[in-house]
């Protein structure tokens, strides 16, 4: 091929890549940009106030209190189904001196 040849075979290439539709790349910012109308409006302060359904004190007490309920139950399922003794018996003072005695050694 002689140099004329390649010239003009450059310049048909060039010419068609003029022709086409120009490839269209662009980023995340720019398509952000370009979907949405600028509109001038004056900026207003928001706040965020978050209300909660129960605030953080009663949220503590329900804890303390459920805490209270599960040690409740526990001890009464523990002593009276797992250790064969009156349900009733689980809460006397004379049940827990006994067991911590047996804890500590003093009774066997």
């Amino acid at each position: 091929m002689t140099d004329e040849k390649r010239t003009n075979l450059n310049s048909n290439e060039s010419r068609e890549k003029e022709n086409a539709p120009p490839l269209i790349r662009s980023t995340r910012k720019e398509r952000g940009r370009q979907n949405k109308p600028v509109e001038e409006t004056p900026l207003k302060k928001q706040f965020w106030v978050q209300i909660r359904i129960l605030p953080i004190w009663l949220r503590v007490i329900l804890v303390l209190l459920l805490l209270a309920g599960a040690v409740y139950l526990g001890a009464l399922i523990g002593y009276s189904s797992i250790g064969d003794g009156d349900s009733s018996d689980v809460f006397k003072k004379e049940t827990w001196t006994h067991i911590l005695d047996i804890i500590n050694g003093k009774e066997s």
